[in-house]
């Protein structure tokens, strides 16, 4: 456990001094009574989206509250993961000074936000088989080093990391680690949201993007202790997740029995498409995956990514990430889609 955690050392000086904005619907919450509303200079003729949506999201919040057992105080919503990692970046690191580590082959937007908010990214390659180099990683931490981008299971390589390995980041990196969850609902390991107790510097973000189907409405879940989101909250945008997307996003998380069915699914068709790309011949390696993708590697791939895409198949070439030489990677699909892309494999 990190036991001489301060999250008030982190954080920037001038986020410590920011009065967030108070919006009109910070000052009023319905009750549920019937009221007229004349506080936030709206358009008063009802249209379903007339009136500024809940700032706070409570009751979507709520619904998570009973999913994944943490507190409302403990959640930040956001228009999209990005938005979320944004947040963080901008709550927690002084531009032009502090540094953050990210691992690749990794999740690129890391790198883009570090850029953004001209923080140095410290680029600590994983391993061969693709595992987070803790003394690599250790050896690369000094005073200024704010944050640590955990992706697992890991876009682009698909594998969940070691256990033992982040746990051994959470007990000696003395900033914060953030642990991208994107793909946790395909893996059979557990997600760390359990350990938030007893990890003050854990920060755990999850999304609707990819199990629950809904990439579209732009909606991404930070888990983190209550100070630490108490702190996000001062510099979020008032409204950042609109009316439409909280409503959409309540009907999808409530029938959780439906996205459990397509889980199962996509992991079905996820374990055909090994099978299937086990016995073409220009396979040269199959990952190991956690995720709803496989990541292969082939002969050539800017070769089989151009005659995919003849064939109407859009993959992903992965080859200019660092360790990925020749990979490409398969998104699962429907059942008649994997089928389709097998037999175009084969032929090729």
């Amino acid at each position: 456990m990190n036991k001489i955690f301060n999250i008030e050392t982190l954080t920037r000086e001038s986020v410590k001094k920011l009065s967030p904005y108070s919006s009109a619907r910070d000052e009023y919450v319905s009750d549920g009574s019937e009221m007229i509303f004349l506080d936030a200079n709206e358009n008063p003729f009802e249209n379903g989206v007339n009136r500024y949506p809940d700032p706070y999201q409570r009751s979507l919040k709520s619904l998570l509250v009973e999913q994944k057992g943490v507190s409302e105080n403990q959640i930040l919503l956001g228009n999209g993961s990005d938005e979320v990692l944004d947040l963080i970046f901008r709550a927690f690191c002084e531009p032009n000074q502090d540094n953050i580590i990210t691992l690749p082959p990794t999740y690129g937007m890391y790198k883009v936000l570090s850029g953004i908010n001209a923080v140095e990214n410290r680029e600590v390659l994983l391993t061969s088989d693709f595992e987070p180099n803790v003394p690599k990683i250790l050896e690369a931490v000094d005073e200024n080093t704010k944050l640590l981008f955990i992706c697992s299971p890991n876009n682009p390589t698909g594998n969940a990391f070691s256990k033992e390995k982040v746990q051994e980041l959470l007990d000696n990196f003395n900033g914060l680690v953030v642990i991208d969850e994107a793909y946790i609902d395909f893996s059979e390991q557990e997600s760390w949201l359990s350990k938030l107790k007893d990890y003050p510097n854990l920060i755990v973000t999850q999304t609707l993007s990819k199990a629950y189907g809904m990439a579209g409405i732009r909606l991404g879940i930070c888990y983190a202790s209550v100070e630490i989101i108490a702190i996000l909250n001062k510099i979020k945008p008032p409204y950042n997740v609109n009316q439409l997307t909280q409503q959409q996003a309540l009907k999808r998380v409530l029938n959780q029995d439906a996205v459990d069915k397509e889980v199962e699914q996509i992991l079905r068709e996820r374990d055909s498409l090994i099978e299937a790309l086990n016995n073409v011949g220009f396979v040269q390696e199959i990952y190991p995956t956690d995720a709803n993708f496989v990541l292969a590697k082939v002969d050539d791939a800017n070769q089989r990514y151009q005659e995919l895409l003849k064939q109407h198949v859009v993959v992903r070439n992965r080859s200019t990430q660092p360790l990925c030489e020749n990979t490409l990677r398969f998104t699962v699909g429907t059942p008649a889609e994997n089928k389709k892309l097998i037999a175009i494999l084969k032929q090729l």
